[in-house]
């Protein structure tokens, strides 16, 4: 794989250490995320240590100072890239808000699963993409980037199922367009479904997927008013994978087919008060 991962832009390799291994204090010129798959350890950024397990994420600056420690066998996915060759928006908003400080960062169950399967798209790009792999690479960090960059918006103390849920709520609203089911929210959440619905109904008196569906809903009604979108394409842009369902759930809720609504609302909008 020389060929690939030492002429790219963005590379993602793996380093591996055995128990009692120790790699020395040096710097690169280089941004680099480290993501810690298995083992435990500690690192040193800076001159601060920290202690490192599995899904730790290391966020190294160029020119930081750092060091591992691995207490047991460990895997690291090395992440490392020339900010330089990015785009203007990911190198002006996305890197100084990601690598303004070194340090070892945790994040939600949400935002876990969510970095795991970006980089798993970047190496399967790295090792079988075709002629558009270092293009592909280039869109996934930047997507990496933007899933830290808002993770340290929402860091902070609380509750602990005020904060699952409230992230569980923000993530529907957010990414309503590709949710499945239930068990797909509870895997990214890395809970059962069954622990999930309970926590997500004591706050909001609803199920995730009821209130999905309420989103989902919600967004319809603004498009058919506001868009000249067919009703098809607005069942697709929304996420329903089914016409029959979206048109049964739509006159579920809202008491009238889509079509009425949209008529109805334009004559009353266009109606003087």
């Amino acid at each position: 794989m020389q060929n690939k991962e030492q002429s790219a832009v963005i590379s993602l390799y793996e380093s591996k250490h055995k128990e009692k291994d120790t790699v020395a204090t040096h710097t690169h010129e280089t941004h680099q995320l480290l993501y810690v798959l298995d083992g435990d350890g500690a690192c040193e950024l800076d001159e601060h240590v920290y202690d490192i397990t599995a899904d730790s994420f290391l966020i190294v600056p160029p020119k930081t100072s750092h060091s591992i420690r691995a207490d047991s066998h460990m895997t690291v996915l090395v992440l490392e890239f020339d900010a330089g060759k990015l785009s203007q928006d990911v190198r002006t908003q996305l890197i100084p808000n990601v690598f303004g400080t070194a340090r070892v960062q945790s994040f939600s169950a949400i935002d876990s699963s969510e970095l795991r399967q970006i980089m798993r798209k970047m190496l399967y790009e790295q090792s079988h993409g075709d002629q558009l792999w270092q293009m592909a690479l280039k869109i996934h960090i930047a997507e990496l980037l933007c899933t830290l960059a808002r993770s340290n918006q929402e860091a902070g103390p609380g509750d602990t199922n005020k904060l699952r849920v409230e992230r569980l709520r923000q993530y529907i609203d957010t990414r309503y367009y590709d949710i499945e089911s239930a068990e797909d929210i509870a895997g990214r959440m890395g809970m059962s479904k069954r622990y999930m619905q309970t926590i997500f109904k004591e706050y909001y008196e609803r199920t995730p997927m009821q209130y999905l569906t309420e989103v989902r809903l919600g967004l319809v009604k603004q498009l058919l008013v506001e868009s000249d979108k067919d009703i098809v394409s607005i069942c697709f842009e929304v996420g329903f994978e089914s016409l029959s369902t979206f048109y049964r759930l739509f006159k579920k809720h809202v008491g009238v087919p889509p079509n009425m609504y949209r008529t109805t609302q334009r004559n009353r909008e266009g109606t003087p008060g």
